[in-house]
Formats: C-alpha cells, sequence, structure tokens
C-alpha cells in the first residue's frame, strides 16, 4: 500500500469512526476512558466540497454519500443531526438540498489526523485469544487509543504488530477492534474484537449491561456501610472541562449513572474496595466517589493527591507522598472481565492479578494500619 493509499484508507475509517459515533449504532464504552474528556464544543474540518455548476438539487445525505465512500446514509443522516455536516458555514439537516456552489464540510469534534494506524512492536499481556478475540491486560501509563496527541506507541498500535499477519484484520476498519476503553492510567482487562461479526455482538452486550466487570480501587477515607451503591448522572464538569461532574439523576445533565461497591479492606484512612458497573461512563468510578466524599488515592484530576484523611504531622506527610511514589497514578484496577463469547455462546470469565504498584500501595497501608493499631 502506498503512502498515498494509506493515508486515503486512514481519512475514510476516521470518518467511518467518527460519524458511526454520532449516534447509528452503540459505540465502545468508555469507562474511565480520558480521551473522551476532550472539549467537544470545539469542531475541526474534515472534508470540504463545493458543489460544481453543473449540480442538481439534491439532499445533502444523498450528496455526501455519494462523495463519502465508506459510510452510510444513516451515519451521515446522524452526523447531520448532530450538527456536524455544515453548508456555506451553517450547520444544516440532512433534508438541506445541496445547489450549484455551496460548500459543503464535514466538521467533527475532534482534530484531523491523517495518519494510519501503523504496527509497532509493543509487549502486549494476553490473557486469552482466539480466532474471534482477544483479552488484554493493559499495564498502567499505556494510552488505549491513538489521538489528541498520542498517536503512537498505544495499544491499538501493539495490536496491529500482534496482528500483522492476519490477513483479516485491519487496524483502521472501525468494524473490528476495542469493544470498550480504560484510561492511560488504569489498569486491567480489555476485550478487543477481531472480526467485524465479534465487534457487532460484544457492543451489543456491554450495551445491554450483561458483561460482568468488577474494580479494585483504593480510595481515601472510610465509607460507613460494607456495601453501597452510587447512582447520579455524569457529564462534563462546567468549571473544568478535563473532569466529569455528578448531576441528580432526574437534572436532565449528563448521562445516567450506577455504580456499586463493596469494602474489601480498612486502613484507618483509606480504604480497598471494589466496585461493580452497572453503567460505562467517562470517569464514572472516579467521578462517583470525589462525589461522595471518597476520591481514589493518587487521582490528581479528582483531588486525590491531597493528604484528605489523617493527621498534620510531617511523617505522616512524608508516609503519604512514599506511597504516591509507590503508585504515581490512580489506584485503580480493572480485575475482573466477563462475557457470553459471540461465536460459541459460552459465558468466559478472566481475572487480572493486581498490578505490582496497587500492590506495593496496600501493603505500605496495611503496615501502616497494623502499626497504628499496636501504637493505640
Amino acid at each position: 500500500m502506498t503512502e498515498s493509499e494509506r493515508a486515503a484508507k486512514a481519512e475514510e475509517a476516521d470518518m467511518t469512526a467518527a460519524l458511526s459515533d454520532a449516534g447509528t449504532a452503540p459505540s465502545a464504552q468508555t469507562d474511565d476512558d480520558d480521551s473522551a474528556v476532550e472539549d467537544s464544543n470545539a469542531l475541526y474540518e474534515h472534508f470540504r466540497i463545493t458543489a460544481d455548476r453543473g449540480q442538481q438539487l439534491l439532499r445533502i445525505d444523498k450528496f455526501l454519500f455519494v462523495h463519502l465512500p465508506g459510510t452510510s446514509r444513516n451515519r451521515i443522516q446522524a452526523a447531520a443531526k448532530a450538527g456536524f455536516i455544515h453548508v456555506n458555514d451553517v450547520p444544516v439537516k440532512s433534508s438541506y438540498r445541496v445547489k450549484p456552489g455551496d460548500v459543503v464540510t464535514l466538521m467533527l469534534n475532534r482534530p484531523y489526523y491523517d495518519y494510519a494506524i501503523e504496527p509497532e512492536d509493543i509487549p502486549l499481556d494476553i490473557v486469552y485469544e482466539d480466532h474471534d478475540l482477544m483479552v488484554i491486560n493493559k499495564p498502567a501509563g499505556m494510552v488505549v487509543h491513538p489521538g489528541h496527541g498520542n498517536y503512537s506507541g498505544t495499544m491499538v498500535n501493539a495490536i496491529a504488530w500482534h496482528l500483522r499477519d492476519d490477513a483479516a484484520y485491519d487496524p483502521n476498519d472501525p468494524a473490528v477492534g476495542l469493544v470498550h476503553r480504560i484510561d492511560k492510567d488504569t489498569s486491567g482487562l480489555l476485550v478487543v474484537a477481531k472480526t467485524p461479526r465479534a465487534k457487532t455482538d460484544l457492543s451489543l452486550q456491554f450495551f445491554n449491561k450483561t458483561t460482568r466487570r468488577l474494580y479494585n480501587a483504593l480510595i481515601w477515607g472510610e465509607p460507613e456501610a460494607e456495601t453501597g451503591r452510587i447512582e447520579g448522572n455524569i457529564g462534563r464538569d462546567p468549571r473544568n472541562r478535563l473532569r466529569m461532574a455528578v448531576f441528580p439523576p432526574d437534572s436532565g445533565i449528563g448521562k445516567s449513572a450506577v455504580t456499586h461497591y463493596r469494602v474489601l479492606e480498612r486502613f484507618g484512612y483509606v480504604t480497598l474496595i471494589e466496585c461493580r458497573l452497572e453503567t460505562g461512563r467517562t470517569h464514572q468510578i472516579r467521578a462517583h466517589f470525589a462525589h461522595i466524599g471518597h476520591p481514589l488515592f493518587g487521582d490528581e484530576r479528582y483531588g486525590g493527591t491531597q493528604i484528605l484523611r489523617g493527621n498534620r504531622s510531617s511523617s505522616y506527610a512524608q508516609f503519604v507522598r512514599h506511597c504516591m511514589e509507590l503508585c504515581p497514578r490512580q489506584a485503580l484496577h480493572a480485575a475482573t472481565l466477563g462475557f457470553r463469547h459471540p461465536t460459541s455462546g459460552k459465558e468466559m470469565d478472566f481475572r487480572a492479578p493486581m498490578p505490582a504498584d496497587m500492590k506495593a500501595l496496600i501493603e505500605r497501608w496495611e503496615n501502616f494500619s497494623r502499626a497504628a493499631a499496636i501504637r493505640d
């Protein structure tokens, strides 16, 4: 494939994926994906065409269907509904009729990037693999998907390398690949579809909330109850566009979100919990626990790098700093993942052990708590 063909392929895949995201089908679950927090108010030009002098009046969805190969009228109509299709710099509905001289642009809520995903020799911790799918244990610090300044070195680049000899797998085809995402500094399990059929089936399982996911997290403070349920819509924080905020369920703001949790172990000033997601919203666990006054330990974006519990002694402050050096990220791990296999129908469940940084962090707090109990 030549460089120009590769660029054209990337542009087509980018537009197809973006138009798909406009709402025609269940999209990949974002969970704690940081890339989903970018400012969606800004629009960027991805495609432009000027109707020629002989252009007959034609609905814009039909017009773009001809000029945007690889997409569908349904996706184009959804993009128009989302305000992504402009004529002469003004958003139009899909029923708008293109006339001679009209300048038609496709404006998307992410910068244009015309580079195909290239295979990169990056190690992957593959927990399971067959003809249809892969289950990967992602380390903290690895970006899942290229975009917004991370166009290489991602898990998608690593998957492309691993499947480089699979003629049926195209890393630039949005019909295969990631089914859901977690953010750069969250570790744990992800499922990747190797075929379009597998991706459709798995995406519907996530959409219908039939998958099984459990997360481990270390939070500041001690919840009063051993188990609990947090409900609150997740939406962009109007005071900080890089954060998500929690709104009342009946507010009409954001998307509904429910997190269930149970206490695993208490260490006085911090608590190890297990979370079960009823929904998969951006930063759901992080935003929900910050909302109830228990931010995740080490979560800089949600206030978890401050000393929120404990005394004011210099020795304690030094202890907390050392803890954050051991695990310099939010203490969040996608520990289990379960779903129905898209071909065999068999129920499959996977578990990823606690990563070394979180394990060391928890051991440090265990020792601290034990020593405090002896002193008391």
